[in-house]
């Protein structure tokens, strides 16, 4: 007979383990001596305390689910039950009881986690629904376009909520698209359908102003031309395939009356040269106004050099584009000016940029406190990962920093 601390074999071959509700049956031995039984079930236990080893490594640092891990845990369980090793069978039964509650405890963790992630879907999604909401009410046609293109990307970047919310939530985003898209389509329509009233209009004019430009009857249609310039004016602009056509024809039409009247006059040469030396000072003048520093004192002094400029007659043709140039020049600048004003101060705007910012910078503040985390707990892949993603957050709230500075702060 042979013994050892956890087991024994007796004269018959038949080996036993010892347990704290006394000794068990292992199995029985014929092929060797009562050592190489021993030795074998030893064997056995300590393939088994492998085995748990190595389970408890893959609970501990892979993503192992609960039920997989519980699965391994009976099957081991199963064979310590079974006294088929000589060993601390208790010291494994410890080590699976302690195990199982290793595994209860993560699921719990990683409901809690899913339900966190959940909630934080939600709030995306709520937050991403109200402010389609506001952008189906919104006239700046492409820049609310792209923001709603942009919250889709967003949106399809979440995870699913429960069936019910998530359906709820896109169905309300969906409707405040379709609203924004239709209002957009009627505007759009609406405008075409101005500009095509405006090409009627002006082929009309066009054709006046050609039937007119072989009159010799220079002073009533002359200022004939000049109510069809104010007509043409008033009827705002065509299409764009037809918008310059259409001037080029009007304007030619009246520079051929012109023309014709320029060579009858010929006397008025001498005028309408010192006419352009005024109106090139007139230019310089209103050149002297840019940049535009002060908007409502360019608009005054821009008004009043216009209408001097306006009660000056006719210059030669040939410097007409010119001199007329400069003014317009200057004229579109403070256009720009007052362009870029009411950007400035167009709240809602502002409010869109400020809103931008304060979630960029949520964003940003919550993958830092992540890294934070990720290092903490020696997880240098995952910190690696999650500080790339904050690198480029924190870039697109550098830009929206910036823009929101544009604003005044």
């Amino acid at each position: 007979m042979s013994s050892d601390p956890w087991g024994r074999v007796d004269e018959t071959g038949t080996v036993y383990v010892r347990t704290a509700d006394g000794e068990q049956v292992v199995g029985s031995w014929a092929a060797g001596s009562p050592e190489e039984a021993l030795a074998y079930f030893e064997r056995k236990y300590e393939g088994l305390v492998v085995e748990i080893g190595l389970l408890e490594k893959r609970v501990q640092t892979t993503d192992l689910s609960a039920k997989d891990a519980q699965t391994a845990i009976g099957h081991i369980r199963e064979q310590v039950d079974a006294h088929h090793a000589v060993g601390d069978l208790e010291a494994l039964r410890t080590r699976l009881d302690k195990l199982v509650e290793k595994v209860e405890s993560r699921r719990e963790e990683r409901k809690a986690q899913r339900a966190k992630q959940s909630d934080e879907a939600r709030k995306a999604k709520e937050d991403l629904v109200a402010e389609a909401e506001q952008l189906a009410a919104s006239d700046q046609w492409r820049v609310a376009g792209e923001r709603l293109r942009a919250l889709v990307d967003t949106w399809k970047g979440l995870p699913r909520l429960d069936r019910k919310s998530d359906d709820e939530l896109w169905h309300r985003f969906s409707h405040a698209r379709s609203a924004f898209s239709k209002r957009r389509k009627a505007h759009f329509a609406q405008l075409d359908s101005q500009r095509e009233d405006a090409r009627r209009v002006k082929e009309r004019l066009v054709a006046e102003a050609e039937a007119l430009s072989g009159s010799t009857d220079w002073g009533a249609t002359a200022a004939r031309y000049r109510e069809l310039m104010a007509d043409w004016k008033a009827a705002g602009r065509a299409q764009r395939e037809h918008e310059d056509d259409l001037w080029n024809r009007f304007r030619g039409a009246q520079d051929v009356f012109f023309a014709a009247r320029s060579s009858v006059f010929a006397e008025r040469d001498a005028e309408q040269g010192e006419n352009l030396k005024l109106k090139e000072s007139l230019a310089e003048e209103a050149e002297q106004i840019l940049p535009v520093r002060d908007l409502k004192a360019a608009r005054a002094a821009f008004r009043s050099v216009n209408e001097r400029w306006e009660a000056i007659g006719h210059v030669p043709r040939d410097a007409r584009g010119k001199v007329e140039g400069r003014m317009h020049a200057v004229e579109r600048a403070i256009q720009e000016a007052e362009e870029a004003e009411w950007r400035r101060t167009n709240p809602e705007a502002r409010a869109r940029a400020a809103g931008l910012t304060g979630q960029l910078q949520a964003a940003v503040d919550k993958l830092r406190g992540q890294v934070e985390q990720a290092r903490a707990q020696g997880n240098t892949s995952r910190a690696d990962k999650l500080e790339r993603e904050l690198e480029g957050r924190q870039a697109l709230l550098d830009q929206a920093l910036k823009g929101l500075e544009e604003f005044g702060g």
